[in-house]
């Protein structure tokens, strides 16, 4: 009877085990190669790609610098598109920032930087774009570094999905531990390892 249900639990971890490799694969593959170029970021040398340019408000844009808004962390709807259309750049998930002088709205992104800054008197409007290669945009992706909510969410649930694929992976171990006798020595050296090398090497 116990052999029976030893099996039927083999079975379901084994199953489980496979679909939350499966579901992970891609993210996972990702995060491994980013993790190693993160590692190694000071020896992977790229030059950022920057553009800038000017422009002026249209006039019956001007009004809404002037008066409004100068409480809200969003920019002007218009304003925003205007910007949008001059400089061609995406300022969806842009923050703004007033001052008595300016409208400072900054936008960054995996693996760029980009803002736009608009005199509020005489609507002389300036931008600046960095473009910092693809590397560096998976890099971002990798921390989560401006990448918005949705990312966010993605990166806590493949966490979560590579968790249960590590637990599910254990209890494997566990069952056929009777079977391989190098199960548990292999484990607890693992485990030495990253204690060993968090205590006297991660300074």
């Amino acid at each position: 009877m116990e052999s029976r249900r030893r099996m039927q639990l083999y079975r379901t971890m084994h199953l489980w085990h496979w679909i939350s490799a499966a579901v992970c694969f891609a993210a996972l593959t990702l995060f491994t190669v980013t993790g190693i170029t993160l590692n190694h970021a000071s020896a992977i040398s790229a030059e950022p790609a920057v553009s800038t340019g000017n422009a002026q408000v249209p006039e019956a844009l001007r009004g809404l610098l002037a008066v409004g808004g100068a409480e809200s962390a969003k920019p002007p709807p218009e304003i925003a598109a205007w910007a949008e259309d001059a400089f061609e750049l995406s300022l969806r998930d842009a923050t703004a920032e007033w001052s008595e002088e300016e409208l400072y709205l900054s936008a960054p992104g995996p693996g760029r930087d980009a803002w736009v800054s608009v005199d509020r008197a005489s609507g002389a409007a300036k931008f600046e774009k960095t473009d910092r290669g693809w590397l560096a945009y998976f890099n971002d992706l990798h921390k989560g570094r401006n990448t918005g909510i949705t990312w966010t969410i993605f990166i806590d649930v493949v966490a979560a999905a590579v968790l249960f694929f590590s637990l599910t992976g254990l209890v494997l171990l566990w069952i056929q531990a009777r079977q391989r006798t190098s199960t548990w020595p292999l484990v607890g050296g693992g485990i030495a390892l990253v204690t060993a090398l968090m205590i006297f090497f991660a300074h």
